[in-house]
């Protein structure tokens, strides 16, 4: 009896658990998954735009990874997911065909260097970052600092936030050979906690825990980066394979609203496109915006 008793429980709760199961599995079909990659520069805004977006845009979910620039332009380009996000021009990566992928700049990215404290650095010169980066210098008392070997960290090859670095920041030059870390949250971590070391992330993740130093006397702003006194910084591009479908298009309307560009990215770093009081093209061309 006992036995006769427990199938029938069992049958049960298997019953309302495939009905459960088949009720939310109709429902996550039934909406719409727009799936972003690429940039972990700008992948907390894109999170969190999403999160906001989905709590007023019921079945509408919004899936965000990191892996990259070059993962984020590979996969657009591919039609493997609806978001390629870029540090990044896409005609400034090999392998992608620019032509067939749409641009839509969402923002723009402060990126500074960041210093263990216990180097006792907090200023350095372009030429001095560039000798550091190039192992020129090996030691952080040669620029004032203390007796401490220096540890480079740099980000993985295909990092939208290297070339952006290696571009603007050391003016052209490659980093030497060192560790590559494929996240901005990673390299913060190993720097803070690493006597000695130095690395480059955007402005959202400079926090107490590292020192990100002036340059030749300027400090890294979002002030400073809108009038082009600080020179590190890049568009955040969101990527599309051709036009955007229209729930997508919605999404990325959304990114560059009112709302977007004057509540959530100041809280988390990042620079309006509508507060740049210069533009720069893929050439490098920079010009006053009217």
């Amino acid at each position: 009896m006992k036995r006769n008793w427990l199938i029938s429980s069992i049958v049960v709760v298997v019953l309302v658990g495939a009905l459960t199961w088949g009720f939310v599995a109709r429902s996550q079909s039934a909406g719409v998954n727009i799936d972003a990659v690429g940039s972990t520069a700008l992948q907390p805004l894109v999170e969190a735009a999403g999160e906001d977006y989905q709590a007023t845009h019921k079945g509408v979910f919004i899936n965000v990874q990191g892996g990259g620039t070059g993962t984020g332009l590979a996969q657009v380009q591919a039609g493997a997911v609806d978001l390629g996000d870029a540090d990044l021009f896409a005609a400034e990566k090999d392998g992608i065909d620019a032509k067939k992928l749409v641009d839509h700049k969402v923002a723009v990215v402060g990126i500074t260097p960041l210093i263990n404290k216990e180097a006792h650095v907090d200023a350095l010169t372009q030429t001095q970052l560039i000798q550091i980066f190039t192992k020129q210098i090996k030691n952080w008392k040669e620029v004032g600092g203390a007796d401490l070997p220096i540890v480079l960290v740099n980000r993985v090859t295909g990092s939208g936030t290297r070339a952006t670095f290696e571009k603007w920041g050391l003016k052209g030059a490659e980093a030497a050979d060192a560790q590559e870390q494929d996240s901005s949250g990673t390299v913060r971590s190993i720097v803070s906690t690493t006597p000695g070391a130095i690395s480059y992330a955007a402005f959202s993740y400079a926090d107490g825990s590292v020192v990100a130093p002036t340059l030749d006397g300027v400090k890294p702003t979002k002030a400073n980066v809108a009038d082009g006194k600080w020179v590190i910084w890049s568009y955040e591009h969101v990527y599309t394979l051709g036009q955007p479908k229209a729930t997508i298009k919605s999404f990325l309307a959304y990114l560059v609203s009112h709302k977007i560009q004057t509540t959530v990215l100041p809280k988390l770093g990042y620079i309006s496109i509508h507060e740049m009081q210069i533009q720069r093209d893929l050439q490098g061309k920079i010009t006053s915006v009217k």
